[in-house]
């Protein structure tokens, strides 16, 4: 006769766990001992059980199984053809496009492609909708479509609200899989994460609202992966339970489409090699997560130009993962994890009063243009890199146990810093800074 694996075991309650930590700890006092409040005001506990899941059913979060993509910039359209040839022989299974301007042959770059087999992404720095029209022809082609992404980042529209709305219409009416959210933008800026979800909701709730149910494909949003491990898986699954909130609300297609790739937020030039350990555990979540889509970021991609070895690695790193740590065997692997399932649950709650929030107070495109998502964006980065600054953030090799012997200034093929360009802008940009620039330009400075 079977019976259950545990049925010998008497459960314990989480009032006996914690009375049992109380007598462990001979007099300290639990909560300051033990409890850990985040930038997100959530209150880590040292254990999880099912109780803290009696009121709030499991999540039940779906994903697909994940995939490997490549990020090629196309500066040769020649080149970049050649590379993403050899990246698909050697291991990518997508390809995301980076495509500055129109100039760019689709007939050159897809030479030899297959994108029926391998799904490519084009992330278009431009709006041109006969561009976007020539790309909808093409079966496997995604094209990330982002007009109020562009506005945060850079200021100004691409050409005006008006003109911008009219061309995404055109290229959403050629070519349903063209909508995409960028909160990376907001990682990388050193938003929290409830920050991170609430603007991402709040960003897509515009072009929703513009759209007026017309669109019939899965949106698609490109996030960064922070290192705060647990944090990180909890948020992506987070993104979708409020997506589908959102969504069923418009009655348009309630799952989404998640591009994941490491934050640059805590990536350094001093001690490089550690952005390598930085960015596997950043993939490790983005998968357990549930991304649809992981885009490695090479450990000298923000001074190195790109380079077959620093892309080669990156690749690799996501190879290894899929292949031999079998981080495609299970699918929704965190799934009925107490703690994860209770910080999604908390994450999006905290998101949602926040979206709500923006709502009431007119919008993300209005409070953008006021400033307000701009100055609370840069309060959470200043809280954070304070931290840093006083070591409570550790970046190893930076700001704790630094090679004293490294040198760098001769081997900076890109600017690694903040650029400030003077020009005039509708608005105030959203400005994407490393936690250790300013202590990486004064040691720069004694080299």
């Amino acid at each position: 006769m079977s019976k259950k694996l545990f049925s010998d075991f008497e459960s314990v309650s989480a009032k006996a766990w914690k009375q049992k930590i109380q007598a462990d700890l001979k007099g300290a006092d639990y909560n300051e001992t033990l409890i850990w409040n985040t930038t997100e005001d959530i209150n880590v506990k040292p254990f999880y059980n099912k109780e803290d899941l009696e009121n709030n059913a499991l999540l039940n979060v779906s994903a697909n199984s994940w995939s490997i993509c490549q990020s090629i910039f196309v500066f040769d359209v020649e080149k970049s053809n050649a590379k993403a040839v050899n990246a698909i022989e050697r291991g990518a299974e997508n390809i995301t496009f980076i495509v500055p301007n129109n100039d760019v042959s689709i007939a050159v770059l897809l030479r030899n492609i297959d994108a029926t087999s391998t799904p490519l992404y084009f992330e278009l720095q431009f709006l041109d909708a006969d561009y976007a029209k020539q790309l909808s022809t093409i079966a496997g082609v995604s094209i990330l479509t982002d007009t109020i992404g562009n506005l945060a980042r850079s200021g100004n529209w691409f050409s005006t609200l008006k003109s911008d709305n009219e061309t995404l219409e055109k290229i959403i009416s050629a070519n349903n899989k063209t909508l995409s959210v960028d909160l990376s933008l907001y990682q990388n800026a050193g938003a929290s994460i409830v920050q991170q979800l609430a603007y991402s909701l709040a960003h897509a709730n515009e072009y929703l609202n513009l759209l007026q149910n017309d669109l019939k494909s899965q949106i698609i949003f490109k996030v960064s992966v922070g290192t705060n491990y647990f944090f990180e898986i909890a948020k992506l699954r987070a993104l979708r339970v409020l997506w589908k909130t959102l969504a069923s609300e418009y009655n348009v297609i309630e799952d989404c489409h998640i591009i994941a790739t490491p934050t640059k937020r805590n990536k350094t030039i001093y001690d490089y090699n550690t952005n390598m350990l930085r960015t596997t555990t950043e993939c490790m979540s983005a998968i357990l997560g549930g991304a649809n889509t992981v885009c490695n970021l090479a450990y000298d991609a923000i001074y190195h130009k790109d380079n077959e070895f620093g892309e080669r690695i990156s690749r690799n790193q996501l190879l290894v993962l899929k292949h031999e740590s079998y981080f495609d065997a299970v699918e929704n692997a965190s799934d009925g994890a107490y703690y994860i399932e209770s910080l999604t649950q908390q994450l999006a709650e905290k998101a949602l009063i926040l979206f709500k929030d923006i709502e009431a107070k007119g919008g993300f495109l209005k409070l953008l243009k006021e400033g307000l998502i701009q100055k609370k964006t840069k309060e959470s980065a200043t809280k954070e890199q304070a931290s840093f600054d006083t070591g409570a953030i550790t970046l190893l090799g930076t700001n704790k146990h630094p090679n004293t012997e490294d040198r760098m200034k001769e081997d900076l093929e890109l600017y690694p810093f903040l650029k400030m360009n003077a020009r005039k802008t509708l608005i105030e940009p959203i400005l994407e800074r490393r936690l250790a620039e300013t202590s990486e330009q004064n040691r720069l400075k004694t080299e």
